[in-house]
């Protein structure tokens, strides 16, 4: 090959790789979300061939790094509080903050567990119970869900010292994956992950023992690629993104029912 035909393939590539780039997208996800976006980002790069690369952590720690100017396009967040703080600080792009839905939690064991469920959270009082898994209350909305669970059925004191914290959600579930922990509040999403289904045993915790974990994203206003941006936000408020979102148990809204 000529020098002059390898500089043209040289330039051709680096123009497709600059192409490639503005058509992608960063996103900053709450770690529960992990395996439905990832069918969610998949379905929206078949219908529009632009690409979405997502962080997963926990929410309030997005939240202090997008304050600090991370260089994020989206935010999904699992507190629609953290949400609404961004918008009214001016950070989000104006009516771009969208409730996409509602999370929920339960208590999960391995599958060698001799752990009886039907007990609910007063299972975690059972002496054979060393170390609970939570994602930490300070930052990530699932462990504050999972504290005020066990407050309102009135074990958290006796359970407290047994408490081991994930930085995230994602990270709680595999302290319990792994042994290192014998029971684990987690989010149903993970649950119902193909990582975690057949692995274990889980029960819901009734809805009325915590909050509703009201989850929300919007688009940053600095964001250099904004038209990327709103029209993943459009394929979210999809019937198919939706659809991907109930298939990890979440709650979604009305109106973005499958079509028949």
């Amino acid at each position: 090959m000529s020098l002059a035909k390898g500089l043209g393939l040289l330039t051709l590539l680096w123009g497709i790789s600059l192409l490639a780039k503005a058509q992608e997208i960063t996103v900053a996800a709450a770690a529960d979300l992990q395996f439905a976006m990832q069918d969610i980002s998949a379905g929206f790069q078949r219908e529009s061939g632009k690409t979405v690369k997502v962080v997963y952590g926990s929410s309030g720690n997005f939240f202090q790094q997008i304050q600090s100017g991370a260089p994020f396009d989206m935010f999904f967040s699992a507190n629609l509080d953290y949400a609404r703080k961004l918008d009214a600080a001016g950070l989000a792009e104006p009516g771009t903050l969208y409730e996409y839905a509602t999370g929920k939690i339960v208590l999960w064991v391995p599958a060698d567990s001799k752990l009886e469920l039907k007990n609910n959270l007063q299972v975690l009082l059972d002496p054979s119970v060393h170390k609970i898994a939570i994602a930490n209350p300070e930052h990530a909305p699932y462990g504050q869900a999972a504290v005020s669970a066990m407050k309102k059925e009135n074990v958290y004191d006796r359970v407290a010292h047994k408490l081991v914290l994930g930085e995230n959600i994602s990270q709680a579930a595999s302290f319990v994956l792994s042994g290192s922990a014998d029971a684990g509040i987690l989010a149903l999403s993970l649950a119902l992950s193909p990582n975690m289904k057949g692995r274990g045993r889980y029960v819901d915790i009734p809805p009325a023992d915590y909050p509703t974990i009201e989850q929300a994203c919007l688009i940053l206003k600095r964001s250099q690629k904004k038209d990327v941006a709103q029209a993943f936000l459009e394929f979210i408020k999809s019937p198919k993104a939706a659809e991907s979102l109930r298939q990890y148990g979440f709650g979604v809204k009305q109106g973005t029912e499958p079509k028949k």
